[in-house]
């Protein structure tokens, strides 16, 4: 898990220094191709009868929400602090929550309706709204982080009829021509140096969300999520090192609020549900992301 949190640190840093040449929607783009070029050494280990899904349709839609989550995110991590735009990323399992409850008719007790309360009372403190200080960017990273929830949703009952596996594989496949075609709008040509910045992307993700997905297979959602808060720092840190920014009081005590809350739900599930359906609801999470 600290192995994902410094990939995933950095790549907040990539994103902005791509972003100085090509267009978003074009990093968006090029995040998807190299996974998918990343992925093909595994592809062809796998052989043609390994590649066989069963709900097309759904690992469309699943994309869909994937591709406009990573728009969402990347324009967060570019237009706000870092560690504000990580702080509500945080968000995600609050409304995966709030998804199931809707969508998927799970049950939640007063407990849990209470910490998605506080939940999103941490979300208002980063907010601000109505301040001299409210960022409308960061409803980009609130709109990224419902999106990965939607994502996550449908992985959910992916999840039934196939592999996570092959679920990873068809977002890239279905990803990579679909985000070409916004890209197009606004092509230009990468340099080089944009180009080793673009290829990062796309490494650092795939093998952040490999490691981030390897570590609930090793060890208790309960143990592995501190660790993932941690990269709350390591974001503040690098955002510090990097562009001298420095995260306000809100941020930090709305993100405290917001992570409280999150690893509460988390545990309260490993209670409830056991553990190995906790690992699957939130490996699912970054499988979507």
């Amino acid at each position: 898990m600290i192995l994902a949190g410094l990939f995933f640190t950095f790549l907040g840093v990539m994103i902005r220094m791509a972003n100085n040449e090509v267009h978003i929607l074009e990093i968006v783009f090029f995040r998807y191709l190299f996974s998918l070029l990343i992925m093909v050494p595994w592809v062809l280990r796998l052989g043609v009868s390994g590649l066989k899904a069963k709900n097309i349709p759904l690992l469309f839609t699943r994309s869909i929400s994937s591709y406009i989550a990573a728009i969402l995110w990347f324009a967060s991590m570019i237009y706000l602090p870092l560690a504000e735009a990580t702080a509500l990323g945080y968000t995600t399992p609050l409304f995966v929550t709030l998804g199931a409850v809707l969508f998927l008719n799970e049950v939640v007790g007063k407990q849990r309706w209470f910490a998605l309360g506080i939940g999103f009372a941490g979300i208002l403190v980063i907010l601000r709204p109505g301040s001299a200080t409210f960022a409308m960017p960061a409803l980009l990273a609130i709109g990224g982080a419902i999106f990965i929830a939607c994502s996550a949703l449908l992985v959910k009952i992916l999840n039934k009829t196939d592999t996570p596996d092959i679920i990873v594989l068809y977002m890239a496949i279905f990803s990579t021509p679909i985000s070409l075609i916004a890209a197009l709008f606004v092509w230009k040509t990468p340099s080089y140096e944009a180009l080793a910045w673009l290829f990062g992307i796309g490494l650092f993700s795939t093998i952040g969300h490999l490691a981030y997905t390897r570590s609930f297979a090793a060890a208790n959602a309960s143990v592995v999520l501190p660790y993932d808060y941690m990269r709350l720092l390591m974001v503040a840190a690098v955002g510090y090192g990097f562009f001298k920014e420095i995260p306000d009081i809100w941020t930090w005590v709305g993100g405290c609020i917001i992570i409280i809350s999150t690893f509460y739900i988390s545990r309260r599930d490993v209670i409830k549900f056991g553990t190995t359906d906790q690992k699957n609801k939130l490996q699912s999470i970054k499988v979507s992301s």
